[in-house]
């Protein structure tokens, strides 16, 4: 594929297969969701939600304005390079036209807007890691897949990451004691 390509254009394409990336996430996820466009023949929306930022208002063509949380925060030019880099590895000889996108706020809420105004066939998102910290982040925040699943009416593809649990397993063998801080006693 050429670096042409993969260069955000103008227009989003109608009717992608969109796939919620984050830095370092297995290739697997990319190269699924890669198959599925190639099958319905449309091409690939690659977006990355950063949670970090809000959309402060959006222009009437469309352009979306965004703050960051922390007004510390370092500008996201530098995770947008390592994403397009990190696709463009993963996607390597698969003959699929795709863009990345940025988008800001909740991750299911973002890509649930995308595919609203993209009218995407798919969405394909990766599992999250097992351990405590993301056990726990779940359950205030809910599964992205779970929410998107629940909140459009488009398919949604789970892209198992890593080693499944077996059935007799724990899913979350690392237990680790709660901080003295966040839960005494604990």
């Amino acid at each position: 594929m050429s670096d042409a390509a993969s260069q955000p254009t103008v227009r989003r394409p109608h009717r992608p297969v969109i796939v919620g990336i984050v830095p370092g996430q297995s290739a697997r996820v990319l190269r699924e969701a890669a198959q599925y466009a190639r099958l319905h023949g449309a091409a690939l929306l690659i977006t990355h939600v950063d949670v970090t930022r809000f959309v402060s208002y959006e222009d009437p063509d469309g352009y979306v304005h965004t703050a960051p949380i922390n007004l510390d925060a370092i500008p996201s030019e530098a995770l947008e390079t390592q994403l397009r880099h990190e696709a463009a590895r993963s996607l390597s000889g698969v003959d699929i036209a795709w863009q990345l996108e940025m988008l800001a706020g909740d991750p299911a809420l973002a890509m649930k807007d995308l595919a609203e105004r993209t009218d995407a066939r798919l969405i394909v998102v990766g599992t999250r890691k097992r351990g405590i910290g993301e056990s726990i982040r779940e359950f205030f925040t809910g599964s992205v897949a779970a929410r998107l699943a629940h909140r459009q009416p488009r398919p949604v593809l789970v892209v198992p990451i890593g080693k499944p649990v077996q059935d007799d397993e724990d899913p979350w063998p690392a237990r680790q004691p709660w901080p003295e801080e966040l839960w005494p006693g604990g």
